[in-house]
C-alpha cells in the first residue's frame, strides 16, 4: 500500500512524504505505482524549477520525501496542492486498499 503524508503549517502546504507500493499488479505493470511516482517527481521538478522555494529532498529505497524550508511561496503551496488533489483523485477512483493519504500539522 501506499502511503501518502502531507505537511502543513498554517494551512499552507510544506512538503510530503510517499512510501510504500500500491501492489495493484506486477512490478513493472502497476500503473497506480507509476501514477503517484510520476505526480510526485513531477511536483519536487515543479518546485524547483518553477519557484525559488529551498527544499530539502530524501529519496530512498520506497520513500520520498520533500519539504520546504523556511518561507513557502504561493506557487510552492499551489504544487503541493495539486499533488493532492492528483492523489486524491487516485484514491476516490481505485479506494484505501491501495493508496492512503495523511494530513500532518506541524506547529
Amino acid at each position: 500500500m501506499i502511503r501518502a503524508k502531507f505537511y502543513l503549517h498554517d494551512k499552507t502546504y510544506f512538503g510530503f512524504a510517499i512510501t510504500g507500493h500500491a501492489e495493484y499488479a506486477d512490478p513493472g505493470e502497476d500503473i497506480l505505482c507509476a501514477a503517484v511516482s510520476a505526480l510526485a517527481i513531477n511536483t519536487a521538478n515543479s518546485i524547483e524549477e518553477l519557484t525559488e522555494d529551498r527544499f530539502v529532498i530524501r529519496n530512498d529505497e520506497g520513500l520520498l520525501q520533500v519539504k520546504i524550508v523556511g518561507k513557502v511561496s504561493d506557487a510552492g503551496n499551489t504544487l503541493l496542492r495539486s499533488l493532492r488533489l492528483g492523489l486524491c483523485k487516485i484514491y476516490e477512483e481505485y479506494g484505501d486498499e491501495y493508496i492512503r493519504i495523511f494530513f500532518k500539522e506541524v506547529s
